[in-house]
């Protein structure tokens, strides 16, 4: 799962079949699959986001 997420954080654009067929011979089903990618997208995409508005962290 983390060599899924790894890959698919920084190098979206080599991800292929192969990728989910190592994740369902390790037990993922379908489903947990599809909740690897949207929660590691969506994390790509808040984070670009922000970095693209120069939003910055508060200090606390």
């Amino acid at each position: 799962m983390l060599d899924y997420s790894y890959k698919l954080t920084l190098y979206p654009w080599k991800m292929d079949k192969s990728d989910v067929q190592k994740l369902k011979e390790k037990g993922f089903v379908d489903r947990e699959i599809l909740d690897i990618n949207i929660v590691v997208s969506y994390y790509a995409y808040v984070n670009r986001l922000a970095d693209g508005l120069g939003v910055e962290l508060e200090n606390i």
